[in-house]
Order: C-alpha cells, then structure tokens, then sequence
C-alpha cells in the first residue's frame, strides 16, 4: 500500500491499482523498458474494463513508443471496441486519432497502414480512404508495394467512380504491367470500350506479354476482334479494319473467324454494301472448307436478315413499287448465293490442291449445260494441272476434253486436243499411251478405220532416241514405244483389219522388244493356228517360253503341250516327250501336278504302260507335300486299271513310307482292305499290326476298331489276344515319350509353349522324371476311364479244334460271360490235335489282273 500511494503521489493522481496488480507493478518498476513485462500486465488485465485497458497501453506506448507488437495490439483492441458502433460516433475518431500517432513511428509497417485503410473503408469515408492509400504507397517502399494494390484496387472498385479508378489503375499498371488484363475487364465493366480496344491492342502487339489467365495471344485477339467489331459506335481510337487484316496474314488457320469479326463490324456499323464485299472477299481467299462453311453461313445469315428486315420495313410503312424492286433484287441475290454453294466450295478445294483432277472433273460437272464454261474449265485445268504434281490421272482431262467436243460434233477439235495431249510430257508412259489409245477409239467410232491403224502405228514408231520403259530421265515420247497398251490395241486392230502379215509383224515386233505377257504369247499362237500355221504357233511358244520363267510360264507350258498333243497325237511322241521334260526341268513343286498328269495321259493313249507308270511315280516325288496323297490315289487307280490290284501292292508301300501319319493310315486301311478282298489275310493282318504303330489308341479309336472287326471276322484267340498286346504296347509307347507327355501336361496345364523343366522350375532332373511318372499315370487311369463299356457279348473266335457245325452254333449264340483265359485252358488247348478241315475253294477276282484279263 505504500508503493501505491508513491505512485500515485509522484505520477498519475488518477491511476487506481489493485491488490492483483502489484506484482506486475512492481516488474515494469524494476523493468519498465522491458516489452515481455508489459505484455505479461496487458494479457493479465484483458479482462478489465476498457478504459483501464487503454490507459494500460498508453502507459506502455509512453515508454516504448517503437514497439510494433504493442502498437499493433493496441490499434487492434482499440477498433475492436468499436466495432459495433455507429460509423458516427466520436470514438471512431479517437481510433483514427490513434492510428495517425501509431504512424509517427510505425509509417513502415505495411500490415498497420493495411488495417487503418480496411478500418476507413468500413466507415464509408472515401476522400480520407484514398488519401490514407495514397500517403501508405509514399511511405512505404517498392517492394511492399504489392501488399498495398490489392485492397487499394478493391477500394476503387467498390464505388461507381470511374475516373478515379482508372486514374489508380494506370497508377497500379506502371508497377506491375502483367495485370493489364484486369485493367481491361474493368473499363469492358464500366463500359469504356475505347480504352479498353486500345489496352488490349497494346497487349497483343507485346510478345513478351504472359497472360495470367493462361490465354494464348489468339485468344486475346480473338476478344479484340470481338470488342472492336461488335463495338464499332464506342471503339473510335483503333482502325478495325486494318488490325483485323493484319489479324488474317498472323492466324492464317482462323481465317473464319476473322473474316466473320470484319464483316461483322461493317453490318453494325451500317456499311452493308461494304459486309457484302468482304464475304465475298472472304469466299474467294478461303483455303479450307472449315472457314468456308463459317463465312457462307454468316453470309447467308446476313442475306436472310436483311431480307426480313425489308419485309418488316415494308409491311409497316406500306408497299411502294421501289421496295418491290428492291426486295425482289435481295431475293434473287439470295438465291445466287445459295446456287453458287457447290462451286464455291469447289474452289476452296482447288485452291487447296490445284492439282486435284478429280475435283476439276467434278468442276465441270456442276457447270452442267453451259458449255462455255464448260470449254473455260478444262482449258484451265489443262493449263494448271502440273502432270508431276497431279493427284490422279491428268491424261483424264484432255481426254475428257476431247469427249466434250465429240459429243458436240466437232471432231476437228476433238482432233487437235488430243493431238496437243500427245505433246504434253506426263509423268507416267501409261498417260500418254492411253491418250494415244483414246485417239485410236476416237477414230473407230466415226469408222475411220485407216486412221486408227495409221494414228497407232505413229505411236509405236520407233523414236530419234531410244529409252528405257522405266528412265524417268527421258520424256515418255521416248518411251511409249515400249507400251505394252498401245502395242495390244494395235494387234487387235491389225487382227481385225489388217493382214495376216502386218498382224504378225506387229506380235513378232512385241516379242522382240520383250514386252509381251504370257496372254499375248498365247494370242500370238492362237492367231497362227487359226490361219493354219501350226509350226509357227509352237515356235511362238516356244519364243514365249524363253522370255519367262516359272511361274509365269506355266499357261504358256500347258497351253503349248495341250495343243501339241491335240495336233499330233502320237505321231511325233519323242518330240512331246522332249517339251515335257523339258518342261519339268527346274518346274516348282506347285505347277508339277498338272504336267506330270498330262504326260502320263500323253504315255497311257500313245506310249507305253511302263512309261505311265514311271511318269506317275516321278510325280509323287515332284508334287507338293500337300498334293502327295492325291496323287498316289490317282497313281494306285491308274496302275489297278492297267495292270491289276496287285501290282499297287509297291504303290501303297511307297506312299506308306512317304506319307504323312494322318494320310499313311488312311493308305494302310486301303491296303489292308484290298488284300482281304484278295483273301490275303496274313499280308492284311500284317499291314494292321504295322499301321497300329503310328496309331494312338486315344486318338484314333477307328483304326483299332476297324482292325478288331476284322480280327472278329477273320481271326482267332491268339490274334485276338495279339492284337490286343500290341495294342497295350503301343499305348504305353506313347505314354513314356517324353516329348509326348510334355506336350500333354502343357495343353492341360493351359500353356502353349514350354518344356519339361518349365512344369517345376527350381527343380532337379529326378523330380522332372518323378513328375512325369505321376502324370503318365494319370493319364493311364483317365484313358481306363474314357474307355467304351464293353458289349455284353462275347466275341466268338475261331477256334482250331471246331467243326463247322460247331462254328454254325457259335455265331448263332450269345454267351453272358467273358471269356478267362488262364494258363490250365492253353494247356488243354495245346493238348488238342486239329481235325482235318475241308477247305473250300474260291475264284480269283477279276480285279486281280487288270487289263491283262483274257476277253
């Protein structure tokens, strides 16, 4: 209490402490400079009245007037006390007040000018706000600038007074010129579109300008197009026209759009005639069908809403004969346009590919009975087509051409167009050979047949210099001698209306420039043969056959032996037997089957059996794999009919030994069919027992049972029970391949590739034999199972000891129960001495000897 009353005696006769405040007293007595101290008191006494609070922070602020952390709670406290109050009362001016003394030393500290300039904008007073913004951006330095902007700039927004924010904008635009976008939403805003034209045409010229908004710099013309021509009463500073055309050489791939953005800005600006001549500016520079559809749209549009604003026009001011005239020109404008479309649009593809022969022929399509433009359409489109450039066949347009006036009667002019074809060097011979084919039809037509002829044979001349088909150095006048087009249509001609010796000439001046094809080497013959020369059709074969090889030349061999045999038969058979070799000689396995057939034809009508039969088996050696079989069918037929079945007995073991699996079962079954037939039941029980080694009892289950019906009808126990030996024998082959097993554990185990390590990687060569093992046996135990159930009956044997009697009752008898065999019944079985059985004699077929038969 004594400290008190010093206090209050020496300082501030007002200052009422209590008994809690001593101890802060009594620190910022011994500290009283000390900021931590007089935080500590403030945080104490928050909770006291405001008045105590505030004489608190003026004590401190007395001390340590440059302290940021106690001016900036104290202006804090201070405005928070009056923040529900009216913006009049008079404690808002004592807060001001004391935010002006905070600033006598704290004018750097941008967070506080920020709160005194939020805390004026709330009290709506905007000369005070803008001066106190003003005077921060002095005070503070550059670099803090960037705080201060952003609220300043809110400020100016939030009231409707333009010229003091676009005065604070162009303040704002010299310290941070990125932000000229916003500047220019603001004057579109407030509707101060000159302005906002000439900033943006300012930004658009700056390539060094980034868009915060991330637009491209097209973007930010497209939206001064959009401005300056939807605008053109309020945009007077910029001249539209010449920023957009510039606009047209820079985008080339926006030509629409901008040629739309021009005409737009005359139809506002009332210039109609003016729209109407930039559309069809546009139309006509266009080069993509793009931008054509967009400016034909607009200018359609264009056309159609000015005819309905003079039909508006009229109906409310009265019909006058003028507005009749006027309206009538309009519609009939409009329907220009709209007929014009297709042709416009044809253009812009020209000018695209001015090359394009197709679209130049589908130009004079749409010209459709007008023949004047018609003859002015392909006059340019010879002239401008370049024929190493063209896309398609420009040889087309001069024929067309040529078509145009034929069709129109004037064959004179018909005449010299294509002449002047003849003279234009195309790119490809195949052009000028069909332009000079058109100048043969032409003259057919009209049935000047000397002319044809004569017009032809110019084209075949030989030239001052000779080229190569192919010397794309060389001019094609050069190397339409060698066109194998025109030299045909020449032969046909010569064919037809010359004779027989130019027509030879011509084939004979083909061969020798070693242009022909096979047809034209077999016309060639076929021509000589039918005027009787039937030595100079072989050699013209034969001349064909020494320009070709395989397999090209294989018509011109099979026409040439047809016709050799059909002429001579047998009469020069060592001759026919020479071309046939002659023939075989290096021919690919592909062809062989053919040949070799007609030879042993030839052999088998003219020659010699033997011959045949040598011809056939060199044929099962030369043909295809895959042709291998039928041969051998047609070789085992051939050889039954001439000599009998018993001489295919060599036949079927040579295919068997050649043959695939599939097709070497197949033969065997044949085989063994054969020889029973011939009662050779040995021999046929011999050939199944071989066969069976290449048949998987799980795989080809017709096999085994087709040789178990025969065991049935001709057989006994002991073949039986052989057969059936084999049969477990074979299966078990088949179940320890190694190669086999693998194959089966991978198709189950759903793998397409792999070997037997691959079943159980990691591990040794004992578990890869062990897991082999395991699954062999389960593959016996699933084939038991996939096994047919047994028939009831008992298959009746044969036996050695039966009568015939007894064999009678055996086939008419079913027996329920299977027969065990044990070793006591094959030693009774042994035991038994055969009967004497009578034998019953049997013809030979007829089969058996062919065509040695006795008549």
């Amino acid at each position: 209490m004594v400290v008190m009353a010093r206090l209050s005696r020496a300082e501030r006769p007002d200052l009422v402490f209590e008994e809690e405040d001593l101890p802060y007293e009594e620190e910022i007595m011994r500290n009283q400079f000390s900021v931590k101290c007089w935080l500590r008191y403030i945080e104490f006494k928050q909770g006291a009245p405001k008045p105590r609070l505030n004489q608190l922070y003026e004590r401190a602020l007395k001390l340590l007037p440059c302290s940021y952390k106690l001016w900036y709670r104290y202006l804090k406290a201070r405005r928070a006390q009056v923040k529900h109050r009216c913006v009049t009362d008079p404690a808002y001016e004592d807060v001001n007040n004391c935010h002006e003394r905070a600033f006598v030393f704290m004018h750097k500290m941008p967070r506080l000018w920020l709160d005194y300039c939020q805390f004026l904008m709330d009290q709506g007073r905007v000369t005070h706000t803008r001066r106190t913004f003003d005077r921060a951006l002095r005070a503070l330095p550059i670099t803090q600038h960037s705080r201060i902007w952003p609220l300043y700039l809110r400020f100016l927004r939030s009231h409707p007074l333009p010229e003091t924010a676009v005065r604070g904008y162009r303040r704002f635009l010299k310290l941070s010129p990125e932000s000229a976008e916003e500047y220019i939403e603001y004057l579109k805003s407030s509707d101060r579109l000159d302005e906002a034209a000439q900033r943006l045409a300012t930004v658009v010229n700056d390539e060094r300008f980034v868009s915060k908004a991330g637009k491209s710099n097209y973007q930010l013309w497209h939206e001064l197009c959009d401005l300056i021509s939807q605008n053109p009463d309020k945009v007077q500073s910029l001249n539209v026209d010449a920023i957009i055309r510039g606009g047209l050489t820079r985008f080339t791939d926006q030509l629409g759009k901008l040629w739309c953005s021009l005409a737009d800005y005359y139809i506002r600006s009332g210039h109609f005639e003016k729209a109407r001549d930039v559309y069809e500016e546009a139309i006509r520079t266009v080069m993509t069908v793009r931008d054509f559809t967009q400016v034909f749209d607009s200018y359609a549009q264009f056309e159609e809403s000015m005819i309905a604003a003079k039909m508006e026009t009229a109906s409310e001011l009265g019909r006058e004969e003028e507005d009749d005239v006027d309206l009538e020109l309009r519609l009939a404008r409009f329907e220009q346009l709209i007929s014009r479309r297709p042709l416009l649009l044809n253009s812009v593809l020209l000018r695209q590919n001015p090359h394009h022969v197709h679209e130049w022929h589908k130009r004079v399509a749409l010209h459709q009975g007008r023949p004047r433009e018609i003859i002015n359409t392909y006059t340019e489109a010879v002239q401008t087509v370049d024929p190493f450039k063209a896309t398609g066949k420009p040889h087309t347009l001069w024929v067309a051409f040529a078509k145009f006036y034929e069709d129109n009667g004037q064959l004179d002019d018909a005449r010299v167009i294509l002449e002047k074809a003849t003279k234009v060097n195309f790119k490809q011979v195949d052009d000028l050979a069909s332009v000079w084919c058109q100048c043969g039809e032409l003259e057919l037509r009209h049935e000047n047949y000397d002319e044809a002829l004569r017009l032809l044979r110019k084209a075949t001349a030989l030239p001052a210099r000779r080229a190569e088909y192919f010397d794309g150095s060389e001019p094609v006048q050069n190397r339409v001698y060698k066109s194998l087009k025109v030299w045909s249509m020449l032969a046909d001609l010569e064919e037809s209306l010359g004779t027989f010796q130019s027509t030879k000439a011509v084939y004979d001046r083909i061969l020798d420039l070693r242009i022909a094809t096979p047809q034209i080497v077999i016309n060639y013959a076929m021509f000589l043969e039918e005027h009787k020369y039937f030595e100079e059709s072989f050699k013209a074969y034969e001349r064909g056959i020494s320009l070709f090889k395989w397999p090209n030349v294989s018509d011109i061999w099979s026409t040439y032996l047809t016709k050799f045999i059909a002429r001579y038969g047998g009469r020069k058979l060592e001759r026919a037997r020479d071309l046939f070799e002659q023939a075989l000689d290096g021919c690919p396995p592909k062809y062989a089957k053919t040949l070799y057939l007609l030879y042993a034809q030839l052999e088998e009508e003219w020659g010699l059996a033997r011959h045949a039969m040598a011809v056939y088996e060199r044929a099962t050696r030369a043909v295809e794999p895959a042709q291998q079989y039928d041969m051998f069918n047609i070789y085992i037929k051939r050889a039954a009919e001439i000599y009998g079945v018993t001489h295919t007995r060599g036949i079927y073991q040579k295919a068997i030994e050649v043959l695939s699996d599939e097709h070497a079962r197949e033969m065997c079954l044949r085989f063994a069919d054969m020889e029973c037939k011939l009662g050779e039941i040995d021999r046929a029980r011999a050939i199944y027992s071989f066969c069976s080694q290449i048949c998987d009892p799980r795989t080809t289950g017709a096999f085994w049972q087709t040789w178990k019906d025969f065991e049935v009808r001709h057989g006994n126990e002991d073949t039986i029970k052989e057969m059936l030996r084999i049969r477990r024998s074979v299966q078990a082959t088949y179940n320890t391949q190694v190669n086999f097993m693998a194959s089966q554990m991978l198709k189950v185990s759903g793998s397409a590739t792999g070997t037997v390590s691959d079943l159980a990687p990691g591990q040794s060569g004992m578990d890869d034999m062990k897991l082999l093992e395991q699954r062999a046996e389960q593959l016996a135990a699933e084939a038991e199972r996939d096994q047919p159930p047994r028939a009831q009956s008992k298959i009746l044997f044969v036996r050695s000891d039966a009568s015939r009697e007894e064999l009678a009752e055996l086939a008419q008898q079913v027996n329920p129960e299977e027969i065990q065999l044990g070793e006591d019944e094959d030693e009774d079985e042994m035991d038994l001495e055969p009967n004497e059985v009578r034998l019953e004699q049997q013809s030979v077929p007829a089969a058996v000897f062919g065509s040695l038969k006795e008549d």
